[in-house]
C-alpha cells in the first residue's frame, strides 16, 4: 500500500491529540484506522509488550481473509495499517491518568501527554495456571480459546481446566472435534449453571476429573502430558484454560466506572453505545467484553468506539 496520511499531527508529540488510544490489540488498532481516516490526530500507547493476546497465538484461522496467519504476523499487519493512515504508535505503557479536566493527561515513561478524547482498549489477560510448562507451551498445545483453536485438535485428546460456564463452553466446542475431552476441576462440583452442566454430562465425549489439580505440563515441541496432584500422568495433546480473565483496568480504578468484575462499564445513551462514565472516554474490546472475546469482535468494537469518538469530537468543536 502506498503511503497515505489522513490524519494531521499536533506540532508537539505531547499534544494535545484529538484521540489517545491505550492498547494495541485488534480493538485499539482498528479504532486508530477509523479515527485517522476521520482526520483525527491519533496517538496509540501500545505498551512495551504490544499487540495483545494474539502475540501469544500461533495459527489464526478465524480472522476473515487471513486463514492460517500467525498471530504476531496479523498484529504486525494491523499496526502497519494504522501507522500508514497517520497514527503515532508508541511502545510505551501508560502508568497514570488525570481525567480531572480536558484535555485528559496520560503519563507514559515519565512523560505527560494530552488528548481531547480517549479510547480504552487495554484488553484482558487470560488467567494461566501457575505450573511448570504452562507459559512455555502457550500456542503449542496450551490455549485459552476453543472457538479459535478447536479445529487443530481434530481426533485428538484434550483437557479443559475450570468449573464455570466458560469451562463448559470450551469443553462442548472441543467435543465437536476431539475424540475425548477431560475437564479437570479442583473441587467436587461445578459452579457453572445447571443448564450448561447438563449439556456437558449428556455428552459422551466429555469426562470429568474431580478434586484434581495439575502440577506440571509436559512437552518439548508441544504438549504431551499432564502431571496431576494424585501422582498420575495424563496423556493429552492439548490443554485449554478456562479459569478466568483479568481485565487490564488497574489505572482506571476510581476514575472510570468499572463493573463488579473489574471490566470497564459501558454507559449507553441515545447518542453513544461505547461511552463510559466519563464524557469523552470510550471503550472497546475485551476490556469490557465478557462474552465473545474474539479478535474479530474486538475489532468491531474498535470500529464502533472510533466512530463515536469522531461524532463526539464534531460535537465539542
Amino acid at each position: 500500500m502506498d503511503q497515505q496520511i489522513f490524519a494531521p499531527k499536533p506540532n508537539d508529540l505531547n499534544g494535545p491529540w484529538d484521540v489517545a488510544i491505550i492498547g494495541s490489540g485488534p480493538s485499539g488498532l482498528t479504532s486508530s484506522i477509523y479515527t485517522t481516516r476521520g482526520a483525527a490526530s491519533t496517538i496509540i500507547f501500545g505498551g512495551e509488550k504490544w499487540g495483545g493476546q494474539l502475540m501469544l497465538t500461533s495459527n489464526v484461522d478465524n480472522f476473515p481473509s487471513q486463514p492460517g496467519i500467525l498471530g504476531p504476523e496479523l498484529m504486525g499487519k494491523m499496526r502497519e495499517h494504522a501507522v500508514i493512515f497517520g497514527a503515532e504508535f508508541l511502545e510505551r505503557t501508560v502508568s497514570e491518568i488525570d481525567l480531572s479536566s480536558n484535555p485528559f493527561k496520560l503519563m507514559a515513561n515519565g512523560q505527560w501527554f494530552m488528548a481531547k478524547t480517549l479510547i480504552i482498549a487495554t484488553g484482558a489477560e487470560t488467567t494461566w495456571l501457575d505450573v511448570p510448562g504452562c507459559m512455555e507451551l502457550i500456542g503449542r498445545g496450551v490455549s485459552s480459546c476453543a472457538p479459535c483453536d478447536a479445529p487443530f485438535f481434530k481426533d485428538k485428546k484434550v483437557a479443559v481446566v475450570g468449573g464455570g460456564d466458560s469451562a463448559m463452553e470450551e469443553a462442548l466446542v472441543l467435543a465437536k472435534y476431539a475424540t475425548e475431552v477431560i475437564i479437570i476441576h479442583r473441587r467436587d462440583s461445578f459452579r457453572a449453571s445447571q443448564a450448561m452442566q447438563k449439556k456437558v454430562f449428556d455428552n459422551s465425549k466429555i469426562k470429568v476429573l474431580w478434586n484434581t489439580e495439575i502440577t506440571k505440563i509436559n512437552g518439548n515441541e508441544k504438549v504431551e502430558s499432564l502431571d496431576l496432584n494424585n501422582g498420575s500422568n495424563l496423556v493429552v495433546d492439548g490443554i485449554f484454560m478456562a479459569i478466568g480473565h483479568t481485565p487490564s483496568t488497574e489505572i482506571f480504578k476510581d476514575k472510570v466506572e468499572l463493573d463488579e468484575k473489574g471490566f470497564v462499564k459501558k454507559i449507553k445513551t441515545e447518542k453513544y453505545g461505547m461511552a463510559t462514565s466519563v464524557p469523552g472516554i470510550f471503550v472497546a474490546g475485551d476490556v469490557h467484553d465478557h462474552e465473545y472475546k474474539q479478535a474479530i469482535t474486538a475489532a468491531g468494537f474498535g470500529c464502533m468506539a472510533a466512530m463515536e469518538v469522531l461524532k463526539y469530537l464534531e460535537e465539542i468543536k
